[in-house]
């Protein structure tokens, strides 16, 4: 990235950086590109590309539906519950 192209991203941002910031920026972008040549520079034409770093499996099940619990079971939990529904504190006015 040059001072051309950061005065641009400034502009579209609409950032106002200050020299000490724009020399820091440069220098942060001037060390991305470094570490990224380095990168293409490894030969990897024998390594097999990969999605994750860990094997994933999916693991499936049949779809049905159950009820696991009770409305009882449930209401028990609630801090108070009328007529079969749970109560809660009122929010709005």
């Amino acid at each position: 990235m040059d001072q051309e192209a950061l005065k641009r991203l400034e502009r579209l941002n609409k950032l106002r950086l200050t020299e000490e910031e724009t020399a820091a920026m440069l220098d942060y972008f001037q060390m991305q590109r470094r570490e990224l040549e380095s990168l293409h520079a490894v030969n990897t034409e024998q390594v097999e590309r990969m999605v994750h770093v860990m094997p994933m499996t999916n693991i499936i099940r049949e779809d049905k539906a159950s009820q696991p619990f009770t409305r009882e079971e449930l209401q028990e939990g609630a801090p108070e519950s009328y007529d079969g529904y749970w109560q809660v504190p009122r929010l709005v006015d």
